[in-house]
């Protein structure tokens, strides 16, 4: 009797496990893929979709989605808000110059909504990609739409404008990270994107943006230095962001871009990324851009991929930005091997090899999409591009 329950127990526990699917399945699957990504700019957007009626750009969003997934990428990481703007419709922002002709004018459809549904339909994550601090890349003010919180602000301690560098929201400004936050939960909960992005714009070139936030902050501690006071602005804005996101929806990720050299980070941009590399709470990615040939001198890439690799600590992702870019060009920055990417056409191919090899790589992404996908590609970038194909076909 015995024997006949335990056959019994045997042949039902063999119908549950053929006839009843594990429910996280699909999720392991999702968590263990390499993430594949590749920046769509407000330049790409300008050079594709500006000035075309409503049709042509949609064909031509879908092209470049098809050849984005034929590719074998399965991430996009979209510059949805480039200068305080929009290509969707906000109640904060006005439109985007990248996808009109002129700042506030009506958008011809919702563009971020249309490449949600067109990306999702093919499988790929969209990251909607902000830059919280940059209204302009120039100091002409008259290209700023009335509409534009910035235009309001214009000639108060929430706006800077740099000569040689544009103009720029404070990052010290509480009102300044009250828009911020305010413009992420209009997509958060109007958008179902996968992530939300920031780039390496950070704190301007400026001495003075925040020296009235700064000396109210030294008042209170004198010892206070200009560099860390900064730090701390920026890991508010980071910390901040992460915990509205979470707040929403626990799935939508949240990563940055910094600059590939780590001290330029704490130096010139302010970014903590040791602090968000270990520390919970701030980040689920960072995605360095490490923007350099193997043959650079000053700042080689395995060296500099490894450096940013042991800095995790907290089980966040890393996934490095290759520049595509530099394929077949002179690198003016590299000293020795300025030549590099001129001479060699396996450098992404290469890169993406040896970080796959690191404990915290989760994927890797190309900038930009033009690069890659352009029509003027230089007989290096061509053979790069192949290269890199044939090692994700493989893998």
């Amino acid at each position: 009797m015995r024997k006949e329950y335990y056959l019994l127990l045997i042949f039902l526990l063999l119908l549950i496990y053929i006839f009843i699917p594990s429910p996280n399945i699909e999720e392991k699957k999702d968590e263990i893929s390499e993430k594949r990504a590749i920046f769509i700019s407000y330049i790409e957007l300008g050079n594709n979709l500006r000035g075309k009626d409503e049709d042509t750009m949609k064909k031509t969003i879908n092209n470049m989605l098809d050849n984005i997934k034929n590719y074998g990428f399965n991430m996009v990481i979209l510059q949805v808000r480039s200068f305080s703007d929009a290509i969707y419709y906000s109640d904060i922002f006005p439109s985007s110059r990248s996808v009109v002709n002129k700042e506030g004018d009506k958008l011809p459809f919702d563009i971020l909504k249309y490449f949600i549904k067109k990306a999702h339909n093919k499988k790929l994550e969209l990251h909607a990609w902000i830059n919280p601090y940059r209204i302009s890349n120039t100091v002409d003010t008259s290209l700023i739409s009335p509409s534009n919180k910035a235009y309001e602000w214009l000639n108060t301690k929430e706006v800077a404008i740099i000569p040689d560098e544009g103009i720029y929201y404070n990052p010290a400004s509480s009102l300044v990270l009250d828009l911020i936050l305010e413009g992420i939960e209009e997509i958060i909960k109007n958008y179902d994107v996968d992530g939300i992005h920031f780039d390496d714009y950070f704190y301007p070139n400026s001495t003075s943006i925040d020296s009235i936030e700064y000396k109210e902050a030294k008042d209170i501690n004198n010892n206070l230095s200009l560099k860390d006071y900064r730090l701390s602005v920026i890991s508010s804005l980071i910390r901040e962001t992460y915990k509205l996101i979470k707040s929403y929806d626990k799935d939508i990720l949240f990563g940055i871009s910094p600059d590939g050299n780590i001290d330029n980070n704490y130096n010139s941009n302010y970014v903590d990324t040791k602090l968000f590399a270990t520390k919970k709470g701030y980040v689920d990615y960072l995605m360095p851009q490490v923007y350099y040939g193997f043959l650079n001198s000053v700042k080689p890439f395995e060296d500099t991929v490894k450096e940013w690799n042991s800095l995790i600590t907290n089980g966040i992702q890393l996934i490095p930005a290759l520049a595509f870019y530099k394929t077949g060009n002179i690198d003016n920055y590299a000293k020795e091997g300025i030549n590099e990417w001129v001479e060699y056409n396996n450098i992404i191919a290469r890169e993406v090899m040896l970080s796959r090899s690191l404990s915290n790589y989760k994927g890797f992404a190309i900038f930009r999409y033009d690069s890659i996908f352009g029509d003027n590609l230089n007989e290096t970038a061509f053979m790069e591009k192949e290269n890199l194909k044939t090692i994700l076909a493989s893998s």
